[in-house]
């Protein structure tokens, strides 16, 4: 079922008191009736029950309970799971579901009777929500989640979680009534080639024991993933190395396996050869020992774009053992989950898929955060659709928290699920204080941008981004702007700065604080530079001249300020920087800035620099739409960012990238969305001035320059006849290294 998103997210004018005194349990409850009256909770209860079996819900419960004994008659405590003497009275309201359980306050009395030992401590863990100053509501709840294994796969390249990381993340995901847990971090040497079929190092090893423990504690699965198929010689020798390292790591308390054969080539990509395998995996090994849950499997073809002929993925379906689950992330590597996609899937592997979501995950995009709600998965999908839904995270642990909390009631009652509420709800949870803030700060910081391969959008700036439409186009246009619209657009930037700083003293969360650190200096610049600009184009209207160029030098401060954050933090080898805001409020920065500069010099005669940020090198060009446009500076190399409108460009006009001193350029690469050989000349200016036109070899829509000595600019000319209508989605120059 598809919905409209719509957002009320004007920031700092959110109050988030109403709907988290209104919604108590997390995620939503199938039925929850309140009765009348409360019950006070001032001592430890009288507990009817088997304690000792129900050990872990029995901790959770006096984790949250009094500590004190009662003087007087004390409150009864009825716990138990399906067939313990305790709960029989209520074994007609216990739902018949895994991890159900059926929970009553009323009177003096609290009943907590779950269908099994999980079903009891999500009946626990629902009790501690509802406890509020010591009182418990008078309430009725049957409770059980569609989604049987729900949680995260720690699956990303880059830096992996701390050993403190993933036991912050596994404690919340039992918190929220998420079960799983997949370890298979990518640059984990010993999860995956070259040290795959090598034990744990003894600290390693240490930590990985002590995850588990969490895990138990916490009433999460904790799944141990290899990945063996990039070098994996299908030997006897190689199977019992696998074996052997499954039960070094089931010596390690490890209970609940995978093997991965996601991003590899060559032999280990054989469909016939993995199901031999994990087939015998799972007969000698995963069946062969009681306690050991089901094997789960990562296929080659894990995206349908990839798999659509089927022969892979069908494969996998027939041979396969029926108790092993498959895992795949949708029409695509990154991508909403959609029912025709799971019907497609489920049909070929014969069984109901196991989803690896790949959202919050920025592995591709290192120089975002995605803290947008977690939205745009069908809602009508059950367990009979989809065994599993897991989310891979950012590297950014406390941040990804954010989805996480929005995962975990999405794949426990996808019918129920409130992707807004739930977005607003995990704000609260992870920041009580500043929660407004810190919601200030996602609803600018959620789309990956589209760029590239992926090609996926996340809303961001929803409700201001209408506004800033508007406001952009009447400069653009010459003509008169909103007054209003100019003050909730003031509003918003101000909002940005106080946010900013708000997040970066507080002490409610210092390892979240310190993963948004990098991006909140952004944020904050951006709201600064923001609000200097709706002051420029007041100045611009007012024709005050002497106003408008002390703040146009104040904008080129802030804006170098930017190119320097971006330039020194967050430096890794893929997509080095910050950024913050980038579909929204970035590009009305950036074109509100151009028109009212460019208003400003027809009116005054002046030559001021209209480049929309600031950059060491410079860009002419007789293309009106591309004036303004930003040479960006990233590891390295220069690029001028993609246009999302069609480009009119003109028989003879050009553009010019000049470079502040002669540059080691390798190759130039630009993508117009057309092939068009003979329209397009490429210069490039030596280091000795002169000016040489360059052979181009086309690939695709894709023009490529081989440069063979250092350059101090660029010159790209249409020198066709015709106007020639064009996407620029690449200028890219890359630079010896």
């Amino acid at each position: 079922m598809k919905r409209k998103l719509c957002f009320v997210l004007l920031c700092g004018l959110l109050s988030l008191s109403a709907w988290s005194q209104k919604n108590e349990v997390y995620p939503r409850p199938r039925s929850l009736q309140y009765g009348e009256g409360t019950l006070a909770l001032t001592a430890m209860p009288e507990i009817s029950g088997d304690v000792e079996a129900l050990g872990l819900a029995v901790d959770c419960l006096r984790s949250f309970l009094p500590d004190t004994v009662a003087s007087g008659k004390a409150v009864r405590l009825i716990v138990g799971k399906q067939g313990d003497k305790a709960v029989r009275k209520y074994a007609k309201r216990i739902p018949p579901h895994a991890e159900g359980y059926y929970l009553k306050v009323e009177g003096e009395q609290i009943v907590i009777a779950g269908k099994d030992e999980r079903g009891v401590l999500y009946g626990v863990r629902t009790l501690g929500q509802l406890l509020r100053d010591g009182r418990l509501p008078a309430v009725e709840i049957t409770d059980w989640p569609e989604i049987a294994y729900r949680g995260v796969v720690e699956g990303f390249y880059g830096t992996p979680w701390s050993t403190e990381a993933r036991a912050s993340v596994i404690r919340f995901l039992g918190e929220y009534k998420m079960n799983t847990y997949v370890y298979g971090p990518k640059d984990d040497p010993y999860h995956r080639s070259p040290n795959w079929r090598e034990p744990y190092p003894e600290e390693e090893a240490a930590e990985l024991r002590r995850l588990v423990e969490v895990a138990e504690e916490s009433g999460v699965d904790f799944v141990w993933a290899i990945h063996p198929g990039q070098d994996i010689r299908w030997t006897d020798e190689d199977r019992d190395n696998l074996l052997r390292k499954f039960e070094q790591m089931y010596d390690l308390g490890v209970r609940a396996f995978a093997v991965f054969f996601d991003d590899i080539s060559g032999e280990g990509t054989n469909a016939e050869r993995q199901a031999e395998l994990l087939n015998y995996i799972d007969e000698r090994f995963v069946q062969a020992k009681p306690d050991v849950a089901p094997l789960l499997m990562c296929p080659t073809d894990y995206a349908k774009a990839w798999a659509q002929n089927g022969s892979y993925i069908g494969k996998m379906g027939e041979l396969l053992n029926p108790s092993i689950n498959v895992m795949f992330t949708g029409d695509a590597v990154i991508a909403s989950i959609t029912r025709e996609c799971v019907e497609w899937v489920d049909e070929k592997i014969r069984r109901p898929v196991y989803i690896w979501w790949n959202y919050p995950v920025t592995d591709y995009i290192r120089n975002r955060l995605l803290m947008g709600p977690v939205y745009g998965n069908d809602t009508t999908l059950t367990g009979e659709d989809m065994r599993g839904f897991v989310s891979n995270p950012m590297e950014h642990a406390e941040a990804s928290k954010v989805a996480i909390y929005g995962v975990g009631g999405y794949a426990w009652n996808p019918a129920a699920y409130d992707a807004l509420e739930a977005w607003r709800e995990s704000m609260a949870v992870l920041m009580p204080e500043d929660a407004d803030a810190l919601l200030c700060f996602a609803s600018h910081n959620a789309d990956p941008g589209g760029e590239g391969w992926h090609q996926w959008r996340r809303e961001e700036s929803v409700d201001i981004a209408p506004v800033a439409g508007r406001y952009a186009r009447a400069w653009e246009k010459g003509a008169e702007v909103s007054a209003e619209d100019e003050a909730r657009l003031v509003a918003g930037f101000e909002a940005m700065v106080a946010s900013a700083d708000r997040l970066l003293v507080n002490e409610e969360n210092p390892a979240l604080v310190k993963e948004l650190t990098p991006w909140l200096r952004q944020f904050k610049l951006q709201g600064e530079t923001g609000r200097e600009v709706m002051a420029l184009a007041r100045d611009a209207r007012n024709a005050d001249w002497e106003a408008f160029d002390a703040r146009y030098r104040h904008v080129r401060a802030l804006q170098k300020q930017s190119f320097i954050l971006d330039q020194t933090l967050n430096q890794n080898e893929f997509q080095p920087g910050v950024v913050v805001g980038t579909r929204v409020l970035q590009p009305f920065i950036n074109s509100v800035f151009t028109s009212v500069v460019k208003a400003a010099n027809a009116r005054w005669g002046t030559s001021l620099e209209i480049m929309a940020e600031y950059s060491p090198h410079r860009l002419t060009t007789t293309v009106e739409q591309l004036e303004g446009l930003p040479v960006q500076v990233k590891g390295g190399n220069v690029q001028l960012p993609p246009s999302l409108e069609v480009i009119r460009w003109a028989s003879g006009a050009y553009v010019q990238v000049e470079f502040t001193e002669p540059l080691p350029v390798v190759e130039i690469q630009v993508n117009t969305g057309q092939r068009i050989v003979e329209a397009w000349q490429l210069e490039v200016r030596d280091a000795d001035g002169t000016w040489r036109t360059l052979p181009v070899a086309w690939k695709d829509r894709e023009m490529r320059v081989a440069v063979d000595a250092p350059v101090s600019a660029i010159r790209w000319t249409n020198t066709s006849l015709d106007t020639q209508d064009i996407f620029l989605r690449k200028f890219l120059v890359l630079m010896r290294q």
